[in-house]
């Protein structure tokens, strides 16, 4: 059987009839989407899954078909696998710098801010490509069919039918010679995002520090009150045991006994709370770091030393050089130098453009296509009739006359952001000095408050021996042993916390400071 020919009017049919399907398969799909939210306020949403329990897109389950029941999801097994343990060395300990180095690699924010700054930077490099040309090749092919019909009255009626294809194609290169300076202002805007990006990469990594430092202080404290609380729980089993000693030679009460048995018992559970709270410390640190919070790395102790005033230093002396190296500072500066570049930017936009635009085209068959070279941001066409090559190249000027007030809009809005962007410097700087000022006064009191701690353990160390051999020889009561034991303990907590507030406060400094992250601190406060 021979094949139809493709005549105007079967063209036609074939042309309404896919108009017609398009019309009836798009009619009705924005309001029929609706059945793939919840079907009331008061009803759980039970969504479709597939085998594995994964959901996927569709309208939910009615309450008659489906085992689920309440508000919660079905489990996905896409979403079952978690983090695995971080491989570290179960018989090597990890001390604060190499805790930090770790974060530090394996962190994911400092992992986010190294894809932002890339990212940045690839802006950068994308506004350099408008000083390039961009070269366009097209290709389209087509066929048309007309037939039509006339009647004369010398000739009656007559019939044409006429059938044309043919095929273009075509090579287009645009370029923009001159604009006044608009490249080159968007050009340095970009640049001086990709040094904020950078910068706020550093400012990652220095919180990073700062926060394994802090969660390691005070893991440290942690270790230290559950080491007083051991110290506790064996000087409360030495008082219980002289109570019942005492008792049984007939010098001591039952009255003794019980109020040394509450002692113990009271000292227990503090025992079973300084293990929790350093359960709960080591998992803040794991955290910290950044890896699986089932990893189980060995943490080393904190090296004895003696906080001196070194660690305190006037405030005048370290803002100035302070203010001029934070990175939030820094990345504010940045910022109001990128919308200084994008006020220009916008200036540019009411001055003329000079551009090179040029076409080369080769056509076939009988088409007849007639157009003009590429102007501006119009795609390049052609001029061509049957079977032709052609091309041309064009040195033209825009000139911007009217835009209804865009341009003029626009380059306001550059100029208020510029403006709040050296309002939000100003700000900066204001906050980084408070912030500055803040660290230096904890600091100065964490070491005044470490100084009057050591004191007192010493003083209450001091007492709790003198009253615990008095009580055990007689000469003394079991109240002032119970007494002096319970201040004991809470000076020894008192120096752990005020030991590791010092570190802490002087981390919290060097990050204030801006010199957190500096190769002489080695992960560490300077001490």
């Amino acid at each position: 059987m021979r094949a139809l020919e493709p005549t105007p009017r079967l063209i036609a049919m074939a042309a309404a009839m896919v108009a017609t399907l398009a019309i009836a398969s798009l009619e009705g799909c924005a309001t029929s989407s609706i059945d793939l939210a919840p079907p009331a306020a008061d009803r759980p949403w039970q969504p479709q899954t597939d085998a594995g329990g994964n959901i996927v897109p569709g309208p939910p389950h009615s309450a008659s078909d489906s085992t689920q029941a309440g508000y919660t999801l079905p489990r996905s097994s896409a979403l079952a696998a978690i983090e695995p343990a971080a491989t570290l060395d179960a018989n090597h300990a990890y001390t604060l710098p190499e805790l930090i180095d770790l974060a530090e690699s394996t962190n994911p924010l400092t992992r986010i801010a190294w894809n932002d700054a890339r990212n940045a930077a690839l802006a950068a490099g994308i506004a350099k490509t408008a000083y390039l040309p961009q070269l366009t090749a097209t290709a389209m092919g087509g066929y048309e069919a007309a037939s039509g019909a006339a009647s004369t009255p010398l000739l009656g009626t007559t019939s044409t039918n006429s059938n044309i294809h043919g095929t273009v194609s075509v090579l287009a290169l645009q370029w923009l010679l001159f604009d006044f300076g608009g490249r080159r202002a968007r050009l340095d805007a970009a640049k001086q995002l990709s040094v904020a990006a950078n910068v706020a990469f550093t400012s990652v990594h220095q919180h990073v520090i700062h926060d394994v430092s802090i969660a390691y202080y005070t893991y440290e404290a942690a270790t230290a009150r559950e080491h007083t609380a051991q110290q506790a729980l064996d000087n409360a089993d030495g008082i219980l045991s002289a109570a019942r000693a005492r008792r049984k030679q007939g010098v001591g009460t039952v009255v003794e006994v019980a109020q040394a048995t509450q002692n113990r018992a009271q000292a227990n559970l503090l025992k079973v709370q300084a293990d929790g709270a350093l359960s709960d410390s080591y998992l803040s640190l794991v955290s910290a770091l950044g890896i699986s919070p089932l990893s189980k790395p060995v943490i080393a102790p904190l090296p004895a030393r003696t906080l001196t005033l070194a660690l305190h230093q006037s405030v005048d002396e370290i803002v100035t050089d302070a203010i001029a190296r934070r990175p939030d500072v820094q990345g504010a500066f940045a910022l109001e130098e990128a919308n200084q570049a994008k006020i220009r930017a916008a200036e540019s936009a009411f001055m003329p453009k000079i551009f090179l635009s040029a076409t080369a085209a080769y056509g076939t068959g009988t088409t007849s296509i007639t157009a003009i070279p590429p102007v501006g941001d119009q795609a390049a066409t052609v001029n061509l009739n049957g079977s032709r090559r052609s091309g041309s190249i064009f040195l033209g000027v825009t000139i911007p006359l009217y835009d209804g007030g865009l341009r003029s809009a626009v380059l306001m809005q550059a100029r208020n952001d510029a403006d709040s962007a050296s309002a939000q410097l100003t700000h900066t700087k204001q906050e980084a000095v408070r912030q500055i000022v803040a660290a230096q006064n904890g600091l100065s009191t964490s070491l005044a408050s470490n100084d009057a701690a050591k004191a007192l353990v010493e003083a209450a160390q001091t007492t709790y021996d003198a009253a615990f051999t008095a009580y055990r020889h007689g000469v003394g009561t079991i109240t002032d042993a119970l007494l002096t034991q319970n201040q004991l303990l809470a000076a020894q907590n008192a120096y752990a916390d005020s030991y590791s507030a010092a570190l802490s406060a002087a981390a919290t400094l060097a990050l204030a400071t801006g010199e957190i992250g500096s190769p002489s601190m080695e992960g560490e406060p300077s001490q």
